[in-house]
């Protein structure tokens, strides 16, 4: 999972993740349901951006957030065991 860019942003940003390959916890994450999420501040979830079986690869997907108000979000990518979380700021 790579930072999101451009950060801050108004009102679109891209996020850039690989499937597949190993990370650092050594853990192939390969032929597996993925799962990214945003959520805003208080842990409540605002999009789904992907959830689907990802083939091994490298993948970017798109967060339009117009009519969400500016602050802080956080991205989630969830593969298998693996988990790792992101932040973002959202400037209007």
């Amino acid at each position: 999972l790579l930072q999101n860019y451009p950060n801050p942003f108004n009102p679109v940003t891209s996020i850039r993740y690989s499937v597949g390959e190993l990370g650092s916890r050594q853990q192939a994450v390969g032929n597996r349901v993925v799962r990214l999420v945003v959520y805003d501040l208080l842990g409540r979830e605002v999009a789904v951006l992907v959830d689907e079986k990802k083939q091994p690869g490298q993948y970017t997907a798109t967060w339009d957030a117009t009519g969400m108000p500016s602050g802080v979000y956080f991205y989630r990518l969830m593969a298998g065991g693996a988990c790792e979380t992101k932040k973002m700021l959202l400037l209007r």
